[in-house]
């Protein structure tokens, strides 16, 4: 028994040994790029291959084919592939999910190249360059292991390294050659993926699938390690390689062997998984795993691309023999397909997952007609395929629910996809002895393509539904810009949620369908590499178009039918590998293309004298839109208006009247003042913040404020250049609006903290109706902190917040929004892709008020953006964007709008037509809590302001005494100043 012990620990050892060299290569790969590398597994196939082909096809001696494979090769493969495929990415923008997409684009690629090249048999052949003792393949381990630990702690290359690790940006900026940096990285990945190849190729499979599969099973070694420390990687490999083989010893009896079979055999498999969904996981960007949605998504494919699809899928009805047998696979992988563009192209979450599904609806299927479904009795063909679909759908709801919480959705959704057929395809007593007929009436090729044409047709129904009203609208933002989306009430989580299983049951009816095509439950055809293909073939040919998914069904099935297996796999491969110069696929390269293709008209010497006579010979011709000219300085009129002549030249956000905000702010800025009217303002409604204090330590409660609203004690009418005047585009409440009633919002005792940093300490504020509350404070002060956990963003460690006396503390952001806390951002959230009256009709759709028909064009009118309705917010500029988010917001009708520097990008202008918008609004009931740098434009805006630094409430009150408490000695708080 001892001996047994040893001989399992010593086999473990070297099982172990060559994981953990894959997890060294993954962690330097991704220290030095950011890159979560696919295509490990494949390299370590290729160069594998290559030593084969050089010791035993060309005779070479074994110890120079090894040289040149590890030494000059492996190192050359990463080299080429950081400078021609990934530099470019980060070049671009170093988006995460493109880059992710990318390396498995290489995958796909070397997959198809070598299936091209060797065929897609197994090898046995391969030469053995280090024995079965495990102590080499250990020794080469650690000592990888420590010479990359010495380089990177006492070199100065490892000092470098470990800058563009932290922030590349930064490294870049103090000298160092980032790019050289990722290319030994990539160089090194790449010699320890050809490392692993050599040494596991003698005692595994090796194929062009089967060993890219198995290297990327121990992904859990770095996972585990948290891509970053290389001693937890070693012994977490060695440490599951021996317990994988110790399981060998156990041999319980009953149904408990075969399972325990499966474990010992996939201790990775299961490692992965724990890592993947359970474990804290890679870190992503800002952006996580979301593709971006193309602006060529909302293009919408000619109706003759349609009329050509018709046709070519009605062709296959004049084949015969072997071409219609091959063609019926085409509508059911078709419908897979689909089943990914519901996921990725509408959700925009990468989900490696999908074959698993498929899978899992064809052996449903198979085991429900045969009778062998647990729990169930035999079912006719089609009742067993809805059956199938059914029992699949939540699956995605329980792999759905975790991923998307993860750091790395892409990572555990491959993982599911390999647990999933080791597990479950890969287990005799799940499939043994099943065959898979056609329903009644349709066993002919013919007649069961014309059936699946009908149920592919269906999914198209389902899919383009999803692309249009409510949800469609919904899931555009979401993809778009998920933090905004949430904000406008979009309920993001369930969302995703509601995607995955729809994808699940559409991949489980493709799958279906394509098991009864074949007659029989194919393991293979739903193996997690052609998961991947899948993947990669609805990115780069239209994540978001129908006719994409189409057209990648009938090329895979196509090229792969007329050629030797690998043809589809290589061209969708060298396709994904451009992701990031044509992020729309080739439809939008071709189009991009065409367009400069096309020749412009110009005007001659003539016309263009002509076109500048015309141009000098009308000076008062309207301003560019969104130029912020026309910046409303008075003309002796009075009204406030902006031009002289009392017309505008455009919107009136962004050509209106730039009414002075204060006499603090006015003079700070330079803006021009309209003269007083009888009030003696400067607006006409409400005095500056100034004159407000002025009132207040005169004892006069009365005195005007722009919280009051017109009628109520003390409130002042409106003068003739306000909103409240009767000019609707400036915030005035139009008839049929829902009347506000704004609540008090209230921070109590919010204290927050994060990796050891305290960001709040006892923070308390309160955000009444009809007043604007500001927060000021220096950088790092906790200002976005304290904004984030009133919008539900973050949630303090202790502390409540209220509206209404209700607590909200828990509530998400999309909830918080829907009971009427609205928020916009610093940096704009507005979503590019869709229109203007999509954008603002997304909040209307989802935030508090849901029901108001009106809502739209309210906000449309009150922000002046009915010229610009239909046109897509990615071609406005940021003043006009502005007035967008705020539309957005405010069509659900908000009791509480919360601002995060909304000055932030606007000219002198703007930011004078925005403080005017928010005042109106402040003055229709509305509470408005404004987070802002700019000190000025809070003088003249606010009612009351919080200061804040180091975490805490320094200073609060009215506005004017506690700025000008700042105004004292060294910038702080004065005696006298309010506390």
């Amino acid at each position: 028994m001892a001996s047994l012990s040893y001989d399992l620990t010593l086999a473990g050892l070297s099982v172990g040994s060559a994981a953990a060299l894959t997890g060294i290569g993954l962690i330097v790969t991704h220290r030095a790029t950011g890159v979560l590398n696919f295509a490990h597994g494949a390299i370590a196939m290729l160069c594998a291959y290559l030593l084969r082909q050089f010791a035993v096809a060309w005779d070479w001696p074994l110890w120079l084919a090894a040289a040149v494979t590890l030494l000059v090769v492996a190192p050359a493969i990463g080299l080429v592939l950081e400078r021609a495929v990934f530099r470019p990415l980060a070049v671009l923008g170093g988006d995460p999910a493109q880059t992710l997409v990318a390396s498995i684009g290489v995958f796909v690629l070397l997959v198809g190249g070598a299936a091209l090249i060797w065929g897609q048999g197994a090898r046995a052949d391969v030469p053995t360059l280090v024995s079965a003792d495990p102590w080499g393949q250990l020794a080469a381990a650690v000592v990888l292991a420590l010479a990359v630990w010495a380089v990177t702690r006492f070199t100065r290359f490892g000092g470098e390294l470990r800058a563009v690790v932290d922030d590349r940006r930064l490294a870049v900026l103090a000298g160092i050659d980032a790019d050289r940096v990722a290319a030994a990285g990539w160089a090194f990945g790449s010699f320890t993926a050809g490392l692993t190849g050599v040494l596991l190729a003698p005692y595994v499979r090796l194929d062009p699938y089967g060993m890219p599969l198995l290297v990327m099973e121990v992904v859990a070694v770095a996972v585990a390690a948290r891509m970053r420390n290389l001693p937890v990687a070693v012994v977490v490999a060695l440490g599951i390689g021996v317990a994988q083989s110790q399981l060998t010893r156990l041999h319980p009896s009953g149904w408990r062997e075969p399972l325990l079979q499966a474990v010992g055999a996939n201790l990775f498999v299961v490692a992965l998984l724990i890592a993947a969904l359970v474990l804290p996981g890679v870190a992503r960007g800002a952006k996580g795993d979301a593709l971006p949605r193309t602006a060529t998504a909302r293009v919408p494919t000619p109706p003759g691309a349609w009329i050509v699809a018709v046709v070519l899928f009605l062709l296959p009805l004049g084949f015969a023999g072997s071409d219609l047998t091959t063609s019926v696979q085409v509508p059911a992988l078709g419908v897979i397909l689909l089943s990914l563009v519901v996921v990725t192209g509408r959700g925009g979450q990468i989900s490696l997952g999908q074959a698993a599904y498929a899978g899992l609806g064809a052996l449903f299927t198979a085991l429900l007609a045969a009778g062998r479904f647990p729990g169930l009795p035999e079912l006719p063909t089609p009742a067993a395929l809805a059956v199938a679909v059914l029992l699949v759908a939540p699956l995605g709801l329980l792999t759905g629910w975790p991923a998307i919480s993860r750091l790395a959705l892409a990572l555990a959704t491959f993982a599911v996809g390999v647990a999933v057929s080791r597990f479950v395809f890969a287990q005799p007593y799940a499939t043994s002895g099943l065959t898979l007929g056609r329903p009644a009436g349709f066993a002919g090729d013919r007649a069961y393509y014309l059936l699946e044409l009908v149920l592919l047709g269906g999914a198209l129904l389902l899919v383009a539904a999803l692309r249009r009203g409510r949800t469609g609208r919904a899931l555009a933002a979401m993809r778009d810009h998920e933090a905004g989306a949430a904000a406008a009430g979009v309920p993001v989580r369930a969302l995703k949620l509601a995607a995955f299983v729809i994808g699940a049951a559409l991949a489980a009816l493709g799958g279906g369908m394509l098991g009864m095509g074949l007659r029989a439950f194919d393991p293979a055809a739903f193996d997690p590499v052609r998961g991947l293909l899948w993947f990669a073939a609805v990115v780069v040919l239209g994540a978001d178009s129908l006719l994409g998914a189409l057209l990648a069904g009938a090329l895979l099935v196509g090229l792969d039918a007329g050629t030797r297996g690998g043809v589809a796999a290589a061209v969708i491969g060298i396709l994904a590998i451009l992701i990031g110069r044509f992020p729309g696929g080739p439809y939008e390269a071709l189009r991009a293309a065409t367009h400069r293709l096309q020749r412009r008209p110009r005007l001659t010497p003539a016309g263009a004298r002509l076109r500048t006579a015309l141009a000098g010979a009308t000076p008062n011709a309207p301003a560019t839109h969104g130029s912020g000219s026309g910046s409303g300085s008075g003309s002796g009129s009075g009204s406030g208006s902006g031009s002289g002549s009392g017309q505008r030249a455009g919107p009136a956000a962004d050509n209106g009247p730039a009414t002075a905000v204060g006499n603090r702010a006015a003079g700070r800025h330079g803006w021009a003042q309209p003269p007083a009217d009888s009030t003696g303002t400067a607006d006409g409604s409400s005095g500056g913040s100034r004159q407000r204090a002025d009132a207040e330590e005169g004892g006069d409660r009365d005195a005007p404020r722009p919280g009051r609203r017109a009628g109520e004690p003390g409130a002042a009418e409106p003068g003739a250049g306000e909103p409240g005047a009767g000019e609707p585009g400036a915030g005035a409440q139009e008839p049929g609006a829902p009347q506000l009633r704004a609540p008090l919002l209230k921070a109590h005792g919010l204290w927050l903290s994060y990796d050891g940093f305290t960001a709040l300490r006892n923070v308390s504020l309160e955000v009444p109706p009809g007043r604007i509350t500001a927060v000021v404070g220096p950088n790092g002060a906790g200002k976005s902190s304290l904004f984030h956990c009133l919008a539900g963003t973050l949630r303090p460690d202790k502390g409540r917040i209220t509206l209404a006396g209700r607590d909200i503390t828990r509530l998400p952001a999309h909830a918080r929004t829907r009971v009427g806390v609205a928020r916009t951002f610093q940096e704009l959230a507005v979503f590019p892709t869709l229109t203007v009256a999509e954008n603002v009709r997304v909040g209307a759709e989802q935030g508090r008020v849901r029901d108001d028909p009106a809502a739209l064009e309210r906000a449309l009118r009150l922000f002046d953006l009915t010229s610009v309705r239909d046109r897509p917010a990615a071609d406005l500029p940021t003043g006009t964007l502005r007035r967008v988010e705020l539309a957005r917001a405010l069509s659900g009708g908000p009791h509480v709008l919360l601002l995060d520097e909304p000055a932030a990008g606007l000219d002198t202008a703007e930011v004078a037509a925005l403080a005017r918008i928010l005042r109106a609004l402040a003055a229709d009931g509305t509470a408005l809590l404004v987070v802002e740098h700019d000190v000025d434009l809070v003088a003249g805006l606010a009612d009351a302001v919080y200061v804040m630094t180091a975490g805490r409430v320094v200073a609060s009150g009215p506005a004017d005494r506690v700025l000008d408490a700042l105004d004292g000695p060294d910038g702080a708080p004065t005696e006298d100043g309010p506390r």
